[in-house]
C-alpha cells in the first residue's frame, strides 16, 4: 500500500545570489558558506554542514523564521529537471522528519544544485 507523502514544508528557490553579508552571526565556528538562492521573501544559504532556509514574515519582513538542515539528516534525494511546457525543476529531500519538497524557477541550475546536495550529504563539500 502506497500512501502519498505530504510535504513538511514547502520551498522555492528562484535563482542563485551571492551569499549574503548577514549570514555571519548564523554560523557556527568553522562552518563555510558555499551558496546562495533566492527564496520568496528571503534565502536559503548552503554552508558546508548545512542548509538555512531564512523566511521573512510579516508585513514589515521583521519577523524572520529560520529552518536549519543538517546534512546528515537527509536520508535520499531526487531532482527533476524542468519539461517541455513544465517551467520548474524539483527537488525533493527525504529526511529523518519527513519530506522537503524544493521547487526550483528557471534561474537556478538543478544539475549543479544536485551535485552541491551530493557533495554535501556524502561528506566530500569543502574537500
Amino acid at each position: 500500500m502506497a500512501a502519498e507523502l505530504n510535504a513538511l514544508t514547502n520551498w522555492q528557490f528562484h535563482q542563485e545570489v551571492p551569499i549574503p553579508n548577514d549570514i555571519g552571526p548564523l554560523l557556527v565556528p568553522g562552518e563555510i558558506p558555499v551558496a546562495a538562492y533566492k527564496t520568496f521573501r528571503d534565502s536559503a544559504i548552503f554552508t558546508d554542514r548545512r542548509m538555512i532556509v531564512r523566511d521573512s514574515q510579516g508585513m514589515m519582513g521583521k519577523k524572520i523564521e529560520m529552518y536549519s538542515l543538517p546534512y546528515k539528516s537527509i536520508d535520499m534525494w531526487s531532482s527533476e529537471n524542468a519539461g517541455t511546457l513544465d517551467f520548474n525543476a524539483e527537488l525533493e529531500l527525504w529526511t529523518r522528519v519527513g519530506l522537503i519538497k524544493i521547487k526550483l524557477g528557471r534561474g537556478v541550475d538543478v544539475r549543479r544544485l544536485d551535485s552541491l546536495i551530493a557533495h554535501a550529504v556524502l561528506g566530500t563539500l569543502g574537500h
